[in-house]
């Protein structure tokens, strides 16, 4: 009978422990199965050796799984344990560095809350002063026109009256001392409005710093109020990525503190220019009034050598009027002694001539003719020296009446310069601004 050999599965007991027996492979020396009758019992089995091979390793195997298994239960305990704690730790660290930034962002917000206060506070303080420098640079315009009109007005004066006096020198001074005035106040008024827009652009941009803080505040508020139980919470897998261009701890700060000292630097420089604005307005206010009142008494004092000239000469037109009557009457004396003359002399005259008619030796030069001789003389010499008396009196009279004329048109002229200076420019002075109109009140 012929030998049959079965083939069967190769047994791979995949030992866990490195002394397990190696594989077996059929052996050699086993007897063949042969016979049809042993033929299908004998397909695919193990023998005992290999059965118990079998079970040796299954059981090495559960032990060395179990133990492993065991290991990893402990490890996994105690990382748990660790991570758990590291992560509450590191959670709280989070938290209390997100506490920690919220109280720096809190003061430097306070401090950008108080110094965008303090600068609106000094805009507006600027800005009444501001308001000052507009109305006192209108009011100038009042003494501006008083002063031109003054001249303008004196410059209708008449005669020997259109003098260049100290009050014209007043008034001059006065024209240019408003020039130079109001110059002064629109420079003034230019660095108050460029100080102004430097407050506002300096508080915007402390607003947005403000805003930016508060903004960063409520975001690290929101931030530092969740917890593992949260429900608002969601998985951001690339917000742990680090951002480029983002500012350190150093430069954020830094950045307040350049606002902060901007802020300062407005704030020194708005004090000061309010500080100058009130230096100028009363320097300029009290110069104008000073420079008013020297043209005020200025005008008094022409007004006064005026109305004594003006009494002078009233005075003397008086006299000169008198002397006018008196000498109208001395010539009207003088005309009647000449015509009382005539009477007197036709007398002699005739006595004379009717005399030259005696006959012969009668025509002798008797103690008669020679007096009417003698008497036709006198009367002619006195007649002369009335004809003369009465010339000099004519010229008198004249210069007299030039004289009445002269001192009535010199009279006018001070009539029309007081009227000019008391009338018209004084009283137009009466509107001249108060002191605190001036200084912008």
């Amino acid at each position: 009978m012929s030998r049959v050999l079965v083939s069967r599965p190769r047994f791979d007991g995949r030992a866990v422990d490195t002394h397990d027996p190696p594989r077996h492979a059929p052996r050699e020396d086993l007897p063949a199965s042969s016979g049809l009758a042993t033929a299908g019992y004998r397909s695919a089995k193990y023998t005992p050796e290999e059965w118990l091979a079998n079970n040796y390793t299954l059981l090495n195997r559960a032990v060395a799984e179990r133990s492993a298994a065991e290991n990893i239960c402990h490890l996994s305990k105690n990382l748990h344990t660790e991570t758990e704690a590291g992560t509450q730790r590191t959670q709280a660290d989070g938290t209390r560095h997100l506490g920690e930034r919220l109280q720096d962002i809190h003061l430097w917000k306070s401090e950008l809350e108080q110094h965008i206060d303090k600068l609106e506070a000094e805009t507006g303080l600027l800005l009444k002063e501001k308001g000052r420098l507009e109305r006192a640079l209108n009011a100038t315009e009042i003494p501006f026109s008083i002063a031109t009109d003054n001249l303008t007005c004196r410059e209708r004066r008449l005669g020997p009256d259109l003098v260049k006096d100290c009050v014209e020198d007043e008034l001059l001074k006065e024209v240019e001392l408003v020039k130079s005035v109001q110059a002064l106040l629109r420079k003034t008024l230019d660095q108050a409005t460029s100080q102004v827009k430097t407050n506002r652009e300096v508080k915007q941009m402390l607003e947005l710093d403000w805003s930016d803080k508060f903004h960063a505040y409520t975001l690290d508020s929101l931030c530092g109020r969740y917890k593992s139980t949260s429900t608002n919470t969601q998985h951001y897998p690339s917000s742990a990525k680090l951002q480029e261009q983002v500012s350190n701890c150093e430069s954020w700060a830094s950045f307040t503190r350049l606002n902060l000292a901007e802020s300062a630097r407005a704030m020194q420089g708005s004090v000061g220019l309010r500080q100058l604005v009130q230096q100028v307005l009363q320097e300029t206010g009290e110069d104008m009034r000073a420079q008013s009142c020297s043209v005020e008494q200025a005008f008094s004092q022409r007004c006064s050598q005026l109305t004594e000239a003006k009494v002078q000469l009233e005075n003397h037109l008086t006299q000169t009027l008198q002397q006018i009557g008196a000498q109208e009457k001395n010539l009207a004396s003088l005309q009647q002694a000449l015509y009382d003359k005539e009477a007197p002399l036709r007398v002699a005259q005739s006595r004379l001539h009717q005399r030259a008619n005696r006959p012969n030796m009668e025509l002798c030069r008797d103690p008669p003719q020679l007096s009417l001789v003698n008497e036709v003389d006198e009367i002619t010499n006195t007649k002369s020296a009335l004809q003369q008396q009465l010339c000099d009196a004519r010229h008198s009279l004249a210069a007299l009446e030039e004289t009445r004329m002269a001192l009535e048109k010199d009279i006018a002229c001070k009539t029309h310069s007081l009227f000019i200076d008391r009338e018209k420019c004084m009283r137009h002075r009466t509107r001249y601004p108060s002191l605190l109109t001036l200084t912008g009140y």
